[in-house]
């Protein structure tokens, strides 16, 4: 992955927060899982950790075991809400307490091959924009499949860089469809990579905020902040991480690691 950063005019005081549920759907308990010889949620901790940019790093856990977990491996862990709605409540819990940050980058905590380097860009894109409250990431979709997959979220941005709607659909969405769509350069479609950079005041205000109509249709949280009248900036990189899902997903991953 070799993402495209923008110089920076000044520097801002950035920190990392991990959310971590013990529950999972499709892998139960999934952050826990160690078939490597660490839990998953040490990965993604080790590879946030590569950023330069952030002072800090925590994981906010809804579990005592994700506590365990992460102390155990020496990382720094916060008890939040094990009510939180979703993980950007519980980012927004760790911002409350820390008010000397400026920006906070939220991590998922299935995400144990995220390059250091795409956290430095979503910090260095809202440096480089004073009315930009997020920012995030996304890559080229050169494979149709890929493209027509809801499970795919998509994304459209202006010439500016700035967001200008996320959805499970094809967008832009052809009339008439050819094949040089999807190979053309600059590329026509894009999928969002689900890394975000906010800053901190507009975080706090985000997890007050109520769900908006169209972040209800798609079930995609960044429409909240577009259809509030915000902005998000996207930078591109040439390749999506690979978040674990599945157990596939997992058995891939152990995989990988024991190839490298």
């Amino acid at each position: 992955m070799d993402p495209q950063r923008p110089s920076s005019p000044s520097r801002s005081t950035s920190y990392i927060v991990i959310p971590a549920r013990l529950a999972s759907t499709r892998l139960p308990r999934k952050l826990l899982l160690d078939e490597t010889g660490k839990p998953l949620i040490q990965h993604t901790y080790e590879a946030a950790s590569r950023a330069t940019r952030p002072s800090g790093i925590c994981v906010a856990a809804d579990h005592e075991e994700i506590v365990q977990a992460v102390q155990a491996f020496g990382g720094r862990v916060r008890m939040t809400n094990p009510l939180a709605a979703c993980g950007t409540d519980r980012v927004a819990e760790i911002a409350a307490a820390m008010p000397e940050v400026d920006i906070f980058v939220n991590v998922q905590g299935d995400e144990p091959e995220l390059a250091g380097a795409t956290i430095d860009l979503v910090v260095d894109l809202l440096e480089h924009s004073a009315d930009a409250v997020m920012s995030t990431l996304a890559t080229p979709i050169r494979r149709r499949e890929q493209l027509e997959d809801p499970a795919c979220v998509k994304v459209v941005f202006g010439r500016d860089g700035r967001a200008l709607y996320f959805s499970r659909s094809v967008v832009p969405h052809p009339r008439d469809w050819n094949d040089r769509l999807l190979s053309a350069d600059p590329p026509n479609f894009f999928q969002h990579v689900g890394l975000y950079a906010y800053r901190r005041d507009f975080l706090l205000l985000l997890a007050r905020m109520p769900q908006s109509q169209l972040e209800t249709i798609e079930k995609l949280e960044q429409l909240r902040v577009l259809e509030a009248g915000y902005s998000i900036l996207v930078g591109v990189v040439d390749e999506p991480t690979f978040g674990i899902d599945t157990p596939a997903d997992y058995r891939a991953f152990v995989e990988r690691l024991g190839r490298g």
